[in-house]
């Protein structure tokens, strides 16, 4: 690691996030790494790891990271963080900024296009919609205008959205 190559406001920005804020709080117990079950499967998935090269700086290898995307969102080691860092919360702010930066997986953005149009991330059937029926539930809106007012954006005559 060369220090030219870190940027000592990463971890403002991250901690400027909604979710980063607890960030600079963790002392490196690694108590979250114990913990968390993809470790176990991904040795080189560490949380730990992550949070330490972003509190570094280390700006371009945290957010270019495909190790960022793995996290399975168990809360395990929010569980366990003796400074309750909400580690989950924090890599979801990375995430973000790495989405903003262009590197998100092809995946995400197809899923995040899915979610903007549908308001959903699975498409809902009439099997979902029998279920919520006997249950009392009226059925799930098959309107994209419905969702998409609720995230601001505005459908125009031509199919594309306005924000």
């Amino acid at each position: 690691m060369r220090l030219n190559d870190c940027d000592p406001q990463f971890k403002f920005e991250v901690a400027a996030e909604p979710g980063g804020e607890g960030i600079k709080a963790c002392f490196a117990c690694a108590s979250c790494s114990a913990r968390c079950p993809v470790g176990g499967h991904r040795p080189e998935y560490d949380p730990r790891r992550i949070i330490r090269m972003t509190l570094l700086g280390m700006k371009e290898k945290v957010l270019s990271s495909p190790l960022i995307w793995l996290c399975s969102t168990c809360y395990s080691c929010q569980e366990v963080c003796p400074q309750e860092v909400r580690f989950t919360e924090v890599l979801t702010a990375i995430k973000n900024l790495a989405a903003r930066a262009g590197y998100a997986p092809p995946s995400a953005e197809v899923a995040g296009d899915f979610l903007a149009s549908y308001g959903r991330l699975l498409e809902v059937t009439d099997f979902e919609n029998d279920k919520r029926a006997k249950l009392g539930l009226p059925p799930v809106s098959q309107e994209p205008e419905d969702f998409q007012s609720i995230l601001g954006k505005k459908p125009q005559a031509s199919g594309e959205e306005k924000e």
